[in-house]
């Protein structure tokens, strides 16, 4: 999916208060949960490809993966690199054929995140791919990575400042939400998500969707949230329900005894979060 399809698709979300889910993949039997999921709901997605991911398993046989998802799919899928720590990953993705990628440069100070994702856009933007960035701390310890600083709210000068210099098209931002499975209930901060969507004018992204409540998932829709991203809960899932799936068996099970039976969950667990971000029927 080109550039400006990106565009017109987070701007249709945006004009009809709905937001794109992110799906984390690890293989090919979730990736094909969340695509029959989201052809079955008629919901445009994208599909999340983290860097451990493509160290596991090679940026070749990823970008295979997407590209023929994207291609097969009966309704408007992105494959997307998600945190993305450097260029080199970034470039890699892109010449490979990604559509969308993240660079994720939060962890840095302010200057140097913009001068990397800056890099990362003066790539992709000659290449028709859309670039989102980050800024604010999301909390936890999950697979995505996070951080443990007490003072995570995203500031609104810097966030203005960082989309006007890096020339970002997205931009993730840190309200309290934390990557992982959340310990207690999930604190978010309208009234900081307010200030920068009225900061800046690109769509925002919400990270560590899992554990968050339906009713906080579609304010922060409301207020401005055009992403939401989903991982730890496609990640539980698919191990618990293989788990069981083993011991229900027994020894010296066949592959797809275990897996079809995942993939059937997972597709019910996409299908809710398809909901939830109001993206049903919008393909």
């Amino acid at each position: 999916m080109a550039k400006n399809k990106v565009h017109e698709l987070f701007a249709q979300a945006d004009a009809e208060g709905f937001a794109i889910p992110a799906f984390n993949y690890s293989d090919v039997w979730d990736l094909l949960a969340i695509i029959e999921a989201a052809e079955e709901e008629q919901a445009p997605i994208l599909l999340s490809c983290h860097p451990l991911i493509i160290d596991a398993l090679s940026l070749e046989l990823c970008s295979a993966m997407g590209n023929a998802a994207m291609e097969k799919s009966k309704t408007p899928v992105i494959h997307h690199l998600d945190h993305g720590t450097d260029f080199a990953i970034c470039k890699a993705a892109i010449d490979s054929g990604f559509p969308s990628v993240m660079i994720d440069g939060s962890a840095l100070p302010l200057a140097g995140n913009i001068a990397c994702s800056a890099e990362v856009v003066a790539y992709a933007h000659p290449r028709d791919v859309f670039v989102e960035g980050e800024i604010g701390k999301i909390r936890g310890r999950g697979v995505e990575g996070g951080s443990d600083d007490d003072d995570f709210l995203v500031n609104v000068a810097e966030a203005e400042e960082f989309v006007k210099k890096s020339g970002v098209d997205s931009l993730a931002i840190g309200i309290g939400n934390a990557h992982g499975f959340y310990v207690g209930k999930p604190e978010l901060n309208f009234k900081r998500l307010q200030e920068v969507n009225e900061a800046v004018q690109v769509p925002l992204v919400l990270h560590g969707g899992t554990g968050i409540p339906e009713a906080d998932i579609q304010m922060a829709i409301k207020n401005g949230i055009n992403k939401i991203n989903v991982g730890t809960i496609i990640f539980s899932t698919y191990m618990n329900t293989m788990r069981r799936e083993l011991e229900r068996v027994g020894d010296n099970a066949f592959t797809l005894d275990a897996t079809i039976p995942a993939k059937e969950e997972i597709k019910k667990v996409v299908k809710g979060w398809i909901r939830t971000c109001m993206a049903n029927g919008k393909a």
